[in-house]
């Protein structure tokens, strides 16, 4: 037999430790190893993680314009806002006083038309009062008849009706009606010397005049 070395081919599982651990290595290496320095850095200066750059705002010629653009429009808006206001606010008040003015003319009216039917109710009794005044001068009013009469002139005065035409009465035209005319020496201007029939007024409201006697001065 001869004495001849037999080499075999070396297994996978023996391979060199090397070739197992070199990737292992460059793996850890990479960890280990800091990143490239930046540009002007020194490599031994620390890089910061995070870098925050703070930039002011800066209006340029075209954000001016811009916002004038915008502001322009917003102006005119609210200028148009202000003159309908100003308009509405004007109708509001020719409202009020027109509707002030209604008030005071209903008003106005409904006295007008109170006043005007109590008027009417009075002057119904005027001659009751005439035949009251009669049966007095007469001396006939006397007793329960003398009490109503009071009573019924008390009622009427409430309601503002007031009498008047009394002998020695200055002449009033506006108040009284002459239906006879004399002249004496008694007297220095027209005076009623005699009163045919009172007149009366309601308040303000001339309901009738008074029929007088007027005797004028001798000297006219």
């Amino acid at each position: 037999m001869n004495d001849e070395t037999t080499q075999t081919p070396a297994t996978p599982s023996q391979a060199t430790p090397d070739s197992e651990t070199a990737p292992e290595t460059a793996a850890a290496t990479d960890k280990t190893t800091p990143p490239a320095a930046a540009d002007g850095a020194a490599p031994g200066d620390a890089v910061p993680d995070e870098v925050e750059v703070i930039v002011g705002e800066v209006t340029t010629p075209v954000e001016t314009v811009a916002a004038e653009a915008v502001a322009a429009p917003l102006g005119a808006e609210l200028a148009a806002l202000r003159a309908e206001l100003d308009e509405r606010t004007g109708d509001l008040q020719r409202v009020n006083a027109e509707y002030a003015n209604y008030r005071r003319r209903v008003e106005r009216d409904r006295v007008a038309v109170t006043e005007q039917a109590t008027a009417q109710v009075v002057a119904a009794l005027l001659p009751v009062l005439d035949d009251l005044d009669r049966a007095r001068e007469h001396g006939d009013l006397v007793g329960p008849f003398a009490t109503m009469a009071e009573q019924l002139g008390a009622g009427l005065a409430k309601f503002g009706l007031t009498g008047f035409g009394e002998v020695g009465d200055a002449f009033d035209p506006t108040r009284h009606e002459a239906v006879a005319h004399q002249t004496s020496a008694d007297v220095t201007a027209p005076t009623c010397v005699g009163v045919m029939r009172r007149g009366y007024q309601l308040g303000e409201r001339l309901l009738r005049p008074a029929l007088v006697a007027v005797a004028d001065p001798a000297s006219q």
